[in-house]
């Protein structure tokens, strides 16, 4: 396969930097220095995403597996590795920590030159990183699925596995971005850059408290839960409303609304996030104080939301039109109000008497997909397509495919979500009553099933349709595509309109 072209930011170089430096309204020094920056990430940026993709691709196939069992349960029985508790594992971390985390490092490492207007510094170490990180997770599910597991929620690999891997690699890719930012040319840090900074803080230090072999008992569920809600809101979380905060006033060629608001979601976040985890052990035997701790957090967490979502909405406001032309701007915003609509569900949840109708119930999965689906994934899907024209010199081959990709994740997280919040509350409300018998609760969350594993096979299409797009844009033989389309998503304004799709 032959190396894609280098990037050209308008495919133009040398003599006519100058030119399309002028017609973006840019000077030709700052249009080098983007180009650079660009440069410098490309390989490891590429690879990264097509890592990710292959993740998102099994990992997925793993999910509709563990769906299918559910109202199936006689599928693949007999196949040891395939039972419910391993593949639903084993979806869970290629998902998390192979799609979603390492689409995530792929953008923030394009993001921070950009942002900073540098190099990106210690690409070496980002590339051994990233390695190691891989390597660690890919160890980790082959032991799940192996029957090796710690037992514990987003935990499961075994630690004397994983852990190293994880967490050196994540440490060195951390390494990268600070050696960047350390020799940046900018004096102000733009809001993306705390929450990425912020992220490969939190997340080596995370993952090494939740792996530390010291706890047992009640600490060991105190310490999953703390994991568990911190590795979503300081990691992944953090990676994609800094990605947000990015490419909404990209792509709309505007500022982003309020700083003020930008510094109070960042420090709120960091303040009130840290205690949330405790309110998944309501009636456990841990001591009620952190409980009642946790659940007024989880209350407080509306101010970083709230500031966060009224930021990036107003950012959009008098410009929704550009979500039909533009499909970075389209995901990142449906992303960004799935970020707002599943933060204030959190925080309605975990109050006491609602706790106890939707915990251990489908609800809970419906919650958490709209966060890491609704929410993680669909800013990835955004940044991946702002990010790779920008690093092979020509744009989406189709905007047809486009279009499949987001009808059908759309559609697919509807469908998934809708099915599993009624099957949840139904199945909860039955468990609390008993004159129900504990087999009428299950049955009674069958059709929400059914439903379940509909929505995960429109998702799974169109995985399929955006990773055939993805290698057709990495790949592009020359001569396969009759025509260059325009843009599909540009600032000043947006470039790619409906008259531009039909000329």
């Amino acid at each position: 396969m032959t190396a894609p072209p280098r990037p050209t930011e308008g495919r133009a170089t040398g003599p006519d930097l100058a030119a399309v430096a002028a017609s973006r309204g840019l000077a030709p020094e700052d249009l080098d220095i983007r180009l650079r920056a660009d440069a410098s990430s490309r390989r490891i940026v590429l690879l990264a995403f097509s890592v990710a993709i292959v993740w998102l691709i099994v990992g997925s196939a793993f999910g509709e597996l563990a769906s299918l069992k559910l109202h199936w349960p006689e599928l693949l029985t007999r196949t040891g590795w395939l039972t419910f508790g391993r593949v639903r594992t084993a979806h869970l971390h290629l998902v998390n920590y192979g799609w979603a985390s390492v689409a995530l490092i792929g953008t923030s490492l394009w993001l921070l030159p950009r942002l900073v207007h540098t190099e990106l510094k210690g690409a070496g170490h980002a590339a051994v990183g990233a390695i190691l990180f891989n390597i660690g997770l890919l160890l980790g599910v082959v032991g799940v699925l192996m029957g090796y597991s710690d037992g514990m929620e987003w935990l499961e690999a075994k630690r004397w596995v994983s852990a190293p891997f994880l967490v050196v690699g994540g440490g060195l890719i951390g390494l990268a971005m600070f050696r960047t930012v350390a020799a940046r040319r900018t004096d102000h840090l733009y809001v993306s850059v705390w929450y990425i900074l912020g992220a490969f803080i939190w997340f080596p230090m995370l993952y090494l408290l939740g792996k530390w072999p010291g706890w047992s008992g009640v600490e060991s569920a105190a310490v999953n839960w703390f994991f568990a809600h911190n590795v979503l809101g300081f990691w992944l979380t953090a990676m994609s409303v800094g990605a947000a905060y990015y490419f909404i006033p990209k792509v709309l060629g505007r500022p982003v609304h309020s700083y003020q608001l930008s510094v109070l979601g960042f420090w709120s976040l960091a303040m009130f996030y840290s205690l949330n985890g405790m309110h998944h052990l309501v009636g456990g035997p841990i001591p009620t104080w952190m409980v009642t701790t946790s659940i007024a957090a989880s209350v407080l967490m509306f101010i970083p939301v709230i500031a966060t979502g009224i930021n990036l909405h107003m950012t959009v406001v008098g410009r929704f039109g550009a979500l039909r032309y533009s499909p970075t701007l389209r995901f990142v915003v449906i992303g960004a109000l799935a970020y707002t609509a599943v933060s204030l569900q959190g925080s309605f949840s975990a109050l006491r008497e609602v706790s106890r109708i939707t915990h251990f119930t489908h609800w809970t999965v419906a919650h958490s997909h709209v966060g890491g689906y609704g929410f993680v994934t669909f800013v990835a899907f955004g940044a991946i397509y702002y990010i790779v024209p920008r690093l092979v010199g020509h744009e989406w081959p189709s905007a047809k495919l486009i279009r499949w990709h987001f009808n059908l994740v759309l559609g697919g997280i509807a469908i998934y979500v809708l099915a599993l919040t009624w099957a949840g509350v139904a199945q909860g409300l039955a468990l609390l009553d008993p004159q129900i018998p504990f087999q009428e609760s299950v049955k009674r969350s069958i059709p929400g099933l059914y439903g379940r594993s509909l929505g995960g096979l429109l998702m799974n299409l169109g995985h399929l349709v955006f990773a055939y797009h993805f290698f057709l844009m990495v790949r592009r033989p020359a001569g396969v595509f009759k025509r260059t389309r325009p843009p599909f998503h540009e600032a000043q304004p947006v470039l790619y309109t409906a008259e531009a799709e039909r000329a």
